[in-house]
């Protein structure tokens, strides 16, 4: 299971190369925002060190597209918010994740195993979790047929950075409804869960089973240093501050109470979520962190199966 956390997620691409050099592979696999950014690459079939090189290639301030007109001082970015509901489509992140699962011959659900990747989005028409593809259903979706580079925008789609991703039900779950009331927006994942860890725990009887179950590893962000400030000069750096702090610092009272012994504690060095700007120093340190704390969990852990 691997945490969102914006640009963050760079670091979760080091881990994974720590734990298949450990000798650790990958059964199912789960994300939210970033996450399953490295959730769906490894799905599609990428190890460790091709996915380093791909996503240390890639510049993340790509993904921060708009309309030229959109870009004009102070006016275009408000009006942007007021129409699209984002700063950014998020057109380009999708466009680029698509390509990269593309090489590997995935385009849609169907071109994986059944169940190896789920995708955690936030239904905030509905004020509820989802975990694509499985309750695309509820939607009126098949989720066999939706596309992985979708999903992937859903979940990564940060409230008024980039723009939430909008659906229409479909058959049943559209009859009786009237037309305006047929569209759903999704946002990041990680505005409801960004870490269930719980994901892969089977069931019996409505409880979890602990003698079926395989064993599970979290990859979670951590704030082990102070946090840069935000700089904050007038209502957009204002709005990405505050999204950015939503999204990071919520968990952190939970992350120093819980101590998980099957979680992978990544540190961030104080990187902010939507610091998409990042420079090279930054992306490789952030790499770097992943992958030592990568290569010291395994080091120590045994995985405990029950007979």
């Amino acid at each position: 299971m691997f945490e969102g956390g914006g640009v963050k997620g760079i670091s979760l691409a080091g881990a994974v190369e720590a734990t298949e050099q450990a000798g650790r592979r990958f059964n199912r696999v789960a994300g939210t925002s970033s996450g399953s950014i490295i959730a769906s690459m490894l799905a599609a079939g990428y190890d460790g060190e091709t996915m380093s090189r791909v996503i240390k290639a890639t510049s993340f301030s790509s993904f921060l597209k708009r309309g030229t007109f959109y870009n004009a001082a102070l006016v275009g970015p408000a009006l942007r918010v007021l129409i699209k509901k984002g700063l950014y489509s998020g057109e380009a992140l999708e466009t680029w994740i698509g390509t990269v699962l593309r090489n590997k011959g995935i385009v849609t659900f169907s071109d994986l195993p059944k169940g190896k990747l789920s995708i955690i989005a936030s239904d905030i028409t509905n004020g509820r979790l989802v975990v694509l593809p499985d309750d695309l259903k509820n939607y009126g979706i098949a989720p066999h047929s939706f596309e992985v580079a979708k999903a992937v925008r859903m979940s990564c789609s940060i409230p008024y950075f980039f723009d939430p991703v909008m659906l229409r039900l479909s058959g049943k779950a559209a009859r009786g409804k009237p037309f305006r009331e047929q569209f759903v927006y999704f946002v990041d994942g990680g505005l409801l869960s960004n870490f269930p860890l719980w994901l892969f725990e089977e069931k019996k009887d409505g409880f979890a089973d602990k003698s079926l179950r395989t064993p599970t590893v979290g990859y979670q962000l951590i704030g082990k240093t102070d946090p840069q400030p935000h700089k904050v000069t007038g209502p957009f750096t204002m709005l990405q501050a505050l999204v950015g702090t939503m999204l990071s610092a919520h968990d952190e009272r939970y992350i120093e109470t819980e101590k998980f012994a099957r979680t992978v504690k990544i540190p961030t060095l104080g990187i902010s979520t939507t610091d998409f700007h990042l420079s090279s120093e930054q992306s490789d340190s952030l790499y770097a962190a992943g992958y030592e704390a990568g290569t010291e969990f395994f080091k120590h852990w045994r995985p405990k199966f029950q007979s």
